[in-house]
């Protein structure tokens, strides 16, 4: 049966607050099953067709709330593992972490409703502003949300595309591109549905788009290096958080990670152990690192492991969460992009008192300088990034074209088995597609992983398994076009068009 201007898309429907409020709820929701680990990409699209046709015929007041309830969706769903890093190792009751994480979601869902309320108020009459323009606020948005209070750059659209026609994408423009097109895609369908016409300028550029994304996918921006790849093991010990700091365990993983090791030298150019593998600081574990340190050189490999680090100066003590390269392996990198809450408490001397949660081991950490030099290991080049760092983009850019490759340590039981630590995953694996370098991912209970240059899992372990997982690592060299450029691009394209979109319609009106 065919809608009619009094049916389901009518605007009259769309004013009473509490249908659209819960369909954009809903829509909300399906963002996340177009991420990992659930991969319905064809789900994102329909969002953005869901939101924009909710965005249509209200108030700019109406869509203020109409998008923090898209939001509530989003992040309800999305981001709600928070709660097991609060409940289950922070220690908080159930009812009090339940609220937490209600909070959590409700603030950051403003960050969907602010913008969809510029939308309504300056965008979405302007031509070509309920297609193009709705594009660009997204991205605008998703990059507003990657730093601002520190930033939460989670759930973009274009995550769910690693495996699309649209990945071709990723090498040009980054995440950013991709999230655009996605926006896009379902800002047109709106349009077309809520107007029942078919405009050919519209799908001739989308299609165009689309068809462009395979185009990109077949060139080879980078080619393997004149190197031999690397033998490479990643250590997953399967350490339980709640044991993990433990005084009783302390020599039993000291032990665990040496005994495993032990077997992996001889054949092995780099080993990898994990975020904070060793639970203590390196000053008071010389002896130990100096004995691994000797064994690792007399098998001519590597040893790159995290591990907490102190800088002791008059002016005070600074804590780092750390990487260091033994062996054949050299440098040391400290964490630049800390964890609220997790590696630093904001407002501490308010807030540190609260509950446990702000006494956990690392949450009390300095922030690593600006234009550190890497790790180098067997000869080749690594830009480590530690756990949230490789969700940001540009941060992880910074280190190209002169890494060789990518490293990322992380420590994902925090999350427990919740979705959080499949979709860190997905983002790494987006940042070797776009800087097209292979990245190598270790983590104490999964997901340890090797990516290559393509984004594509070459060799990865299970979650919640002792292993260690092993593969080839190819070194490439040269730069894809995202390397070189970064975000700044689609950035700037974006709020040019939402720009350029108000001139040319003040200029017809005039």
């Amino acid at each position: 049966m065919s809608a009619s201007p009094q049916g389901w898309l009518s605007q009259s429907w769309l004013t009473q607050s509490w249908k659209g409020h819960l369909i954009a709820l809903l829509a909300g929701g399906l963002v996340t099953l177009s991420l990992a680990p659930f991969n319905v990409w064809p789900l994102g699209i329909v969002s953005c067709a869901l939101l924009a046709w909710q965005l249509n015929g209200i108030t700019p007041v109406q869509a203020l709330w109409r998008g923090w309830w898209y939001g509530l969706g989003l992040f309800g769903s999305g981001s709600s593992w928070v709660y097991v890093s609060i409940h289950v190792y922070g220690y908080v009751s159930v009812g009090f972490a339940s609220f937490l994480t209600l909070l959590f979601v409700a603030g950051l869902a403003f960050f969907v409703s602010l913008p969809c309320y510029l939308y309504a108020r300056w965008v979405r009459d302007l031509p070509y502003g309920m297609t193009f323009g709705f594009a660009s606020l997204w991205v605008l948005t998703e990059w507003w949300r990657s730093w601002f209070l520190t930033g939460f750059p989670w759930l973009y659209l274009g995550y769910a595309h690693l495996d699309t026609p649209l990945s071709g994408w990723a090498p040009v423009t980054g995440i950013y591109g991709l999230s655009f097109i996605v926006a896009l895609s379902g800002a047109i369908i709106a349009l077309s549905l809520t107007q029942k016409k078919f405009s050919p300028t519209h799908w001739i550029t989308l299609i165009a788009i689309w068809v462009m994304g395979t185009v990109f996918s077949a060139i080879e921006w980078v080619s393997p290096a004149d190197r031999p790849s690397l033998k490479v093991a990643m250590v997953q010990t399967n350490i339980a958080q709640e044991d993990k700091w433990k005084r009783s365990h302390y020599v039993p993983t000291l032990e665990l990670y040496q005994d495993t090791s032990a077997e992996l030298w001889p054949d092995h150019d780099l080993v990898i152990w994990p975020e904070a593998a060793i639970p203590n600081l390196y000053q008071r574990a010389t002896s130990y690192f100096n004995n691994i340190n000797r064994t690792a050189s007399d098998h001519n490999s590597s040893l790159i492991t995290g591990i907490p680090y102190v800088e002791v100066s008059p002016e005070g003590n600074r804590r780092y969460n750390s990487v260091m390269g033994f062996g054949m392996a050299s440098g040391v990198y400290h964490k630049q992009h800390l964890v609220p809450f997790g590696e630093y408490v904001p407002l501490q001397n308010i807030l540190g008192g609260l509950m446990q949660f702000f006494e956990l081991p690392m949450s009390s950490m300095s922030t690593g300088p600006a234009g550190q030099a890497g790790l180098i290991a067997n000869g080749i080049s690594l830009a480590p990034m530690v756990c949230y760092e490789i969700v940001y983009p540009d941060l992880v850019k910074q280190w190209l074209p002169k890494a060789d490759m990518l490293i990322t340590l992380s420590n994902d039981a925090w999350f427990g088995s919740s979705i959080g630590p499949l979709q860190h995953l997905e983002m790494a694996q987006m940042r070797a597609l776009e800087n097209g370098r292979y990245l190598l991912r270790s983590t104490g209970t999964g997901v340890s992983a090797i990516i290559d240059h393509r984004g594509r899992i070459v060799e990865r372990g299970d979650q919640f398994k002792r292993e260690v997982i092993r593969g080839e690592a190819v070194v490439y060299q040269g730069s894809t076009p995202f390397a070189v450029t970064g975000s700044f691009p689609i950035l700037i394209f974006s709020l040019l068009l939402c720009i350029g979109l108000r001139l040319f319609a003040d200029k017809i009106r005039g």
